[in-house]
């Protein structure tokens, strides 16, 4: 039969994604940064030996990256849209079972507000994209989302320089946020408000893997700069 352009191995990716381990190493994985395989072997319940095997079908996959630091190895997801698919699976994914306190708190803190990948996520991620679009930084266009004339001048003087994210990936794209089933911002211009909300420390990392807290001086940032609502808890997360 014909190979047209258009057909994928879906099957072959899903296969690589659904053993449980492995999609444990992809989700510790998800706040985008890079993990030694013991880290991985943690996050994953197993050996490090084992970890191996599933670091290797993971990148067999094109799912994973790996970086060489000397003898050490560090993996990374392979790219935003591994990311992206990933929020989308949780989307129609059963939820795990909370098996003790200290997985309710992560869970909850996740939900409040966490990375996908290097943009914000959770409702903080959704709240911002809204407050963005209420304060007539973004608009809404054609089934996404554009910068408008004064968002561009207004982005510019926040800080906001989107030339070494855009070479690689559009501008502006949107994931639909597993926990709020409402967008928030991805593609360049997510990656690059995040990573200036973290330089003003704006932005926190918090205690598990993935979350992130907005400081108090992000509460009051965010909200004389964009509009955000200012009753966010900026208590540890």
């Amino acid at each position: 039969m014909h190979n047209s352009a258009t057909e994928r191995d879906i099957a072959h990716v899903a296969a690589a994604i659904g053993d449980p381990s492995r999609a444990k190493v992809l989700c510790a994985l998800a706040d985008g940064r890079a993990l030694p395989a013991s880290s991985l072997a943690v996050a994953a319940g197993v050996s490090v030996s084992t970890i191996s095997e599933h670091l290797a079908r993971l990148r067999e996959a094109k799912l994973l990256t790996v970086e060489h630091d000397g003898r050490y190895r560090h993996y990374r997801l392979a790219s935003p849209d591994v990311a992206r698919a990933l929020e989308e699976l949780a989307r129609i994914a059963r939820p795990l079972p909370v098996r003790s306190l200290r997985e309710g708190v992560r869970a909850h803190a996740l939900l409040r507000a966490r990375l996908c990948y290097d943009h914000l996520a959770g409702r903080l991620g959704v709240a911002l994209l809204s407050a963005l679009v209420v304060d007539g930084v973004l608009a809404r266009a054609a089934g996404s989302y554009r910068i408008t004339a004064t968002g561009r001048d207004r982005l510019g003087a926040f800080g906001v320089d989107l030339a070494e994210f855009s070479r690689r990936r559009p501008v502006i794209r949107y994931c639909v946020d597993w926990g709020e089933n409402r967008h928030h911002l991805a593609g360049a211009l997510g990656a690059a408000i995040t990573r200036r909300l973290f330089t003003l420390d704006w932005l926190g990392r918090g205690r598990a893997r993935r979350v992130v807290r907005l400081t108090e001086a992000g509460a009051a940032g965010l909200h004389d700069t964009f509009g955000l609502p200012r009753d966010w808890d900026t208590s540890p997360s």
